[in-house]
Protein backbone atom coordinates (compact mmCIF):
# COMPACT_ATOMS: atom_id res chain seq x y z
CA UNK A 1 0.00 0.00 0.00
CA UNK A 2 2.49 2.56 1.22
CA UNK A 3 5.56 1.98 -1.22
CA UNK A 4 2.93 0.85 -3.84
CA UNK A 5 4.33 -2.68 -4.71
CA UNK A 6 3.08 -6.44 -5.47
CA UNK A 7 3.18 -9.14 -3.68
CA UNK A 8 1.57 -12.34 -2.62
CA UNK A 9 -1.16 -12.22 -0.14
CA UNK A 10 0.87 -13.97 2.46
CA UNK A 11 3.72 -11.58 2.34
CA UNK A 12 1.12 -9.07 3.51
CA UNK A 13 -0.07 -7.84 6.70
CA UNK A 14 -4.03 -7.10 6.76
CA UNK A 15 -5.52 -4.70 8.29
CA UNK A 16 -9.33 -3.33 8.93
CA UNK A 17 -10.83 -0.13 11.05
CA UNK A 18 -12.08 -0.29 13.89
CA UNK A 19 -14.55 2.22 14.34
CA UNK A 20 -15.73 3.55 17.40
CA UNK A 21 -17.84 6.91 18.22
CA UNK A 22 -16.70 10.01 19.69
CA UNK A 23 -12.88 8.77 19.19
CA UNK A 24 -10.41 8.37 16.57
CA UNK A 25 -10.72 5.02 13.41
CA UNK A 26 -8.04 2.90 14.96
CA UNK A 27 -6.33 0.44 12.27
CA UNK A 28 -6.40 -3.16 13.88
CA UNK A 29 -3.97 -6.15 12.66
CA UNK A 30 -5.91 -8.96 10.96
CA UNK A 31 -3.48 -11.98 11.52
CA UNK A 32 -5.40 -14.32 10.88
CA UNK A 33 -7.27 -12.60 7.75
CA UNK A 34 -10.56 -13.40 9.08
CA UNK A 35 -12.06 -10.54 10.72
CA UNK A 36 -14.99 -8.87 9.14
CA UNK A 37 -15.01 -5.12 7.44
CA UNK A 38 -12.77 -3.96 4.10
CA UNK A 39 -9.08 -4.56 4.41
CA UNK A 40 -5.69 -3.20 3.13
CA UNK A 41 -2.63 -4.63 3.30
CA UNK A 42 0.56 -3.49 3.80
CA UNK A 43 4.01 -4.70 3.94
CA UNK A 44 5.45 -6.31 7.51
CA UNK A 45 8.08 -2.52 6.99
CA UNK A 46 7.84 0.36 9.06
CA UNK A 47 9.25 2.57 5.73
CA UNK A 48 5.94 1.22 3.59
CA UNK A 49 3.97 1.65 6.48
CA UNK A 50 5.28 5.43 7.58
CA UNK A 51 4.57 6.04 3.03
CA UNK A 52 1.04 4.98 3.58
CA UNK A 53 0.47 7.01 6.95
CA UNK A 54 2.05 9.72 4.83
CA UNK A 55 -0.01 9.20 1.63
CA UNK A 56 -2.83 9.09 3.80
CA UNK A 57 -3.27 5.73 2.02
CA UNK A 58 -5.50 3.94 4.90
CA UNK A 59 -8.30 6.17 4.50
CA UNK A 60 -8.29 5.92 0.91
CA UNK A 61 -8.24 2.34 0.70
CA UNK A 62 -10.52 1.54 3.82
CA UNK A 63 -13.45 4.58 2.93
CA UNK A 64 -13.39 6.54 6.26
CA UNK A 65 -13.08 9.96 6.99
CA UNK A 66 -10.59 11.39 8.92
CA UNK A 67 -7.60 10.75 10.61
CA UNK A 68 -6.18 6.70 11.72
CA UNK A 69 -4.62 5.66 14.76
CA UNK A 70 -1.75 3.10 13.52
CA UNK A 71 -0.48 2.63 16.80
CA UNK A 72 -0.93 -0.97 17.12
CA UNK A 73 -0.36 -1.86 13.99
CA UNK A 74 3.14 -0.21 13.84
CA UNK A 75 4.06 -1.80 17.02
CA UNK A 76 3.30 -5.35 15.44
CA UNK A 77 5.46 -4.30 12.01
CA UNK A 78 8.51 -2.88 15.09
CA UNK A 79 8.19 -5.93 16.83
CA UNK A 80 8.49 -8.15 13.71
CA UNK A 81 11.04 -6.47 12.03
CA UNK A 82 14.08 -7.92 14.06
CA UNK A 83 12.07 -11.89 12.69
CA UNK A 84 11.72 -10.94 9.66
CA UNK A 85 14.35 -10.49 6.49
CA UNK A 86 14.19 -7.09 4.66
CA UNK A 87 12.04 -7.58 1.87
CA UNK A 88 13.65 -7.53 -1.40
CA UNK A 89 12.50 -4.09 -2.63
CA UNK A 90 14.05 -2.24 0.74
CA UNK A 91 17.21 -3.79 0.37
CA UNK A 92 19.99 -1.61 -0.55
CA UNK A 93 22.15 -2.52 -3.66
CA UNK A 94 25.82 -1.86 -3.12
CA UNK A 95 27.65 0.16 -5.84
CA UNK A 96 31.23 0.35 -6.24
Amino acid sequence: MGCRRRASASELLRVVVQRSEGSQNRLIPDLQRRLSGRGAHVHHSTNCLDQAVRKRAFARALRIDGAVDVAMVRALVESESAERPTPAHEKQVETE
